[in-house]
């Protein structure tokens, strides 16, 4: 099923980027737009901008752009329908279906197979745990003595993998899939001799993205083989990659928001031990090291994250890295660590819900106490050596913080804690911050080096140079014409009437462009006003991405920001007649030079004389022309 026209219309007409946006990115009113740092990226400078007026988005890290649609689209890894049912949930809007057509199911491409097909895994696996004898002697027993209820399991999409080499694949094949997308998703695995199932004899973990789609699956065994490894898990994939994903993060965004805070534990069990016990804002790394992604990816729902650490855990201090990444990104850390023996999961059960969550509430310690609390071994009194070890490492962490008002507040907890003046830390943070902005202006400068050595590359002239390239020039063109085609040329005519009927006898080359122009042409003719947003559309990226690079969405920079450095810096509006006589002016231009390029290879190839002679004065007037417009342009052209 997919979705009516009329609601998609109802959608559009409803949609406020900037309430849209906003859902994800903390934004900052700049001017008539608005600005923040990039979701896509790591940057430390904004060059994520807003237009409500042109209701666009442009990134400039990532070169990402497009309406409120493709926005939603990118962030959360869904496609145009999924976008469109969560805005239509968004705006409450009830959403009319009608039957796809045979073309429309046809065209569905690999991305939209691997989520069917692991849809399909997902189900398989949930049924055999529910139904199938194996699954619910093993499966289902397994979960229940871990205290998992019906509901819980089901919200998370438990399963369970039978005993068997072929189990899922034959079932697979029988509902129509292929074997290589089955490869592709992860789900079967190829040797020289066999094609057989990933997971077998396993209670199973969906892995779902943060749309909610099953994107990959983590499989625990439940027998005492050693030979055997407790958990495995989907390899990486078109739809999965482990580095940018939180186990749970489906279930727990809405959770994060309204809590303003996230907790972060290891463990899948945890997840749904923390979620049963009252506790929804929780996810987890899943038993890999925390990478930027996935603090990125908690970053957009809130900048509080307390990580729970097992009471025996070995790798405590491994994790201090997982901490300082999370520092880095500006985002505020705590932690709390259970009696020895215990672990989110088993706590939970044992306190129960509303213990618990006063555990976690009275139990949590800033990054500091954490840290030096690991670092000594809870002992109060150290010997000085390891007091100069513990206050440089609790610096360094300091040191990661990009707000200085947040480092200044942490200096003044470390100097409080530790009993050392607050002086001597500042003096020590500021040997650390010299240290690291040596250590990144090195490495700006190397990086500058080798884009440098790129930039000369580039710059060489290639043996296969096209001399009459128009590509630029009718781009341009279509720049002003979107851009400024509502405003006026003279009393008579608008820039946009002006425009085109300077290039009525001009075949514009560049099917994208021509496309372009023909569409804003005929609004034109029509009298009707030109709007950039028109041509803007999740349903056609590339045509959206071309108007968007199109757009003056350069000029973000804040409205006061040429007044506070006393600079003025000329931009074409100021004199919009002139800029667009002249970019019509180089295209005419450019044309003529081609035509006079066309000429000369004829004049070359021809012997007939009756064809040179008229060759030859088709070149005079050509010349004639070209050399007008390129006085006109100030061009000296030599004789």
């Amino acid at each position: 099923m997919s979705i009516s026209q009329q609601t998609i219309n109802e959608i559009k007409n409803r949609i406020d980027i900037v309430e849209v946006i906003s859902d994800f990115v903390s934004l900052k009113k700049v001017g008539s737009n608005y600005r923040a740092l990039s979701p896509f990226t790591n940057e430390k400078t904004p060059s994520f901008y807003v237009s409500p007026s042109k209701e666009i988005y442009k990134c400039f890290s990532s070169s990402k752009g497009g309406d409120a649609i493709s926005f939603v689209m990118e962030i959360e890894g869904i496609n145009y329908i999924e976008a469109m049912r969560y805005l239509a949930a968004k705006y409450g809007i009830e959403i009319e279906e009608e039957e796809q057509t045979d073309e429309q199911i046809q065209a569905q491409n690999e991305r939209d197979s691997l989520f069917i097909v692991l849809n399909f895994a997902k189900d398989y696996f949930s049924n055999l745990l529910w139904e199938h004898e194996e699954g619910r002697s093993i499966g289902l027993s397994y979960f229940k003595e871990r205290g998992f209820l019906e509901s819980t399991m089901k919200q998370f999409d438990l399963g369970y993998s039978v005993e068997a080499w072929d189990g899922l694949m034959k079932a697979a094949k029988e509902k129509g899939f292929k074997e290589e997308i089955l490869e592709k998703a992860g789900l079967i695995l190829k040797s020289e001799n066999k094609t057989y199932d990933r997971f077998r004899g396993r209670v199973m973990f969906p892995i779902h993205n943060v749309a909610g789609k099953v994107i990959a699956f983590g499989a625990r065994t439940l027998r005492k083989d050693k030979k055997q490894p407790k958990y495995i898990n989907s390899p990486e994939t078109d739809v999965y990659h482990k580095s940018n994903i939180l186990y749970g993060i489906h279930q727990a965004r809405q959770a994060i928001r309204n809590e303003d805070a996230c907790y972060l534990v290891e463990g899948y069990t945890d997840v749904i031990s923390l979620h049963q016990a009252g506790v929804a804002n929780v996810v987890a790394s899943s038993g890999t090291s925390l990478t930027k992604e996935q603090i990125q990816l908690i970053g957009r729902y809130t900048k509080n994250i307390t990580v729970l650490y097992d009471g025996d855990s070995a790798g405590i201090k491994a994790s201090f890295r997982g901490i300082d990444l999370i520092l880095e990104h500006d985002l505020n850390v705590r932690a709390v660590v259970f009696p020895e023996g215990e672990d989110p999961d088993s706590y939970s059960r044992q306190l129960g819900s509303e213990e618990f969550e006063n555990y976690l509430r009275e139990n949590a310690q800033d990054f500091i106490t954490f840290k030096t609390n690991v670092l000594t071994e809870g002992g109060s009194q150290i010997d000085p050596v390891q007091k100069v070890k513990v206050i440089r490492e609790v610096v360094e962490s300091i040191a990661l913080i990009p707000d200085g008002i947040k480092r200044s507040v942490y200096i003044k907890s470390c100097s409080d804690q530790l009993q050392i003046e607050e002086q001597v830390l500042i003096s020590e943070l500021n040997k650390i911050l010299i240290a690291n902005q040596r250590k990144n202006r090195q490495q700006a400068q190397r990086e500058q080096q080798v884009e440098e050595q790129i930039q000369e590359v580039l710059a060489t002239p290639q043996p296969k140079e096209v001399p009459h390239t128009t590509f630029y020039v009718e781009r341009e063109c279509l720049r002003m014409l979107i851009n400024y085609g509502n405003e006026e040329y003279d009393e008579r005519l608008s820039i946009g009437q002006f425009i085109i009927q300077e290039t009525a006898d001009i075949e514009f080359e560049h099917p994208e462009i021509k496309e372009v122009f023909d569409r804003v042409s005929e609004k034109v003719n029509k009298g009707q006003k030109i709007q950039p947003d028109a041509f803007i559309s999740a349903e056609d990226p590339k045509t959206s991405q071309f108007v968007i690079g199109l757009l003056d969405v350069k000029y973000f920079v804040s409205e006061g920001w040429y007044e506070k450095h006393r600079i003025h810096i000329s931009h074409e509006s100021e004199d919009l007649p002139t800029a667009v006589f002249k970019t019509v002016l180089r295209l005419k231009r450019k044309k003529l030079e081609a035509l006079l390029t066309e000429n000369d290879e004829e004049l070359k190839s021809t012997k007939d004389i009756t064809l040179q002679e008229e060759l030859l004065k088709m070149r005079m007037h050509l010349k004639t022309l070209f050399d007008e417009v390129s006085s006109q342009l100030g061009i000296v052209v030599s004789k």
